[in-house]
């Protein structure tokens, strides 16, 4: 059975693992991208019409460059200038074969969409990945946060940390955790509980999280693994 940690640091870099897999896709890894006014005139053209670069520049701790680069990627792959739910399901589907990411990419859409709109820009992209790629340890840990506490009412309760683990076991497939007993996603939010909920009211506020976490030198690790990817 795997242990906490490795559970953990599952839960922590699998988010960021697959997005870098995402950036490959889009052919944003690649170098020898040239300024070009041509991607400024699209960006502004573009059918959802993004916020303008300087302010997208301001919000995310991208480049101008880095912005070009990454609103090509994107046009390239989603033209109408929106991903929707199915495609985050393809994408992962993709990279997971051997198990099911339906549910965990469905998790995730919903942490990038942060209007809840059923849509993500290219904002809410490019705002989610400058946290996951560059944002402060305090800054990713809210984006986690956020992500397990499904329903967004401030809390994240036992069953929504269930659901959150048993999406990433289903992802790996059963050829990852061929001998996983059904009590061990259970199992694991119990341990879990016992570590962060520091009041034992039986949900976890995000200053228990976050005082967890960093208290954790894993995860603290783990959180350093991807920061110049690009």
């Amino acid at each position: 059975m795997m242990n906490l940690e490795g559970l953990e640091m599952i839960a922590v870099l699998v988010v960021v693992v697959v997005f870098v897999k995402v950036l490959e896709q889009f052919g944003l890894l690649e170098a020898g991208y040239d300024d070009s006014v041509e991607d400024e005139l699209e960006l502004s053209a573009v059918r959802h019409r993004p916020e303008g670069l300087e302010q997208l520049e301001a919000q995310t701790r991208f480049s101008r460059k880095e912005l070009q680069i990454l609103y090509r990627g994107f046009k390239n792959e989603c033209p109408s200038g929106v991903v929707n739910e199915e495609t985050f399901k393809e994408i992962y589907s993709q990279f997971f074969p051997q198990g099911d990411a339906s549910t965990y990419a469905h998790f995730l859409f919903n942490a990038f969409d942060t209007d809840h709109n059923g849509s993500v820009s290219f904002e809410d992209f490019v705002m989610g990945l400058s946290i996951l790629l560059r944002g402060t340890v305090q800054e990713k840990l809210n984006w986690a946060f956020n992500l397990y506490d499904i329903n967004k009412d401030g809390y994240i309760t036992k069953e929504e940390m269930l659901d959150i683990i048993k999406s990433i076991y289903d992802m790996m497939g059963k050829c990852t955790y061929p001998i996983l007993k059904e009590e061990t996603p259970r199992q694991h939010v119990e341990i879990f509980f016992q570590k962060m909920d520091k009041n034992r009211d039986g949900v976890v506020t995000i200053d228990e999280f976050i005082d967890c976490c960093q208290n954790d030198e894993n995860i603290m690790r783990s959180m350093q693994l991807f920061e110049n990817v690009i």
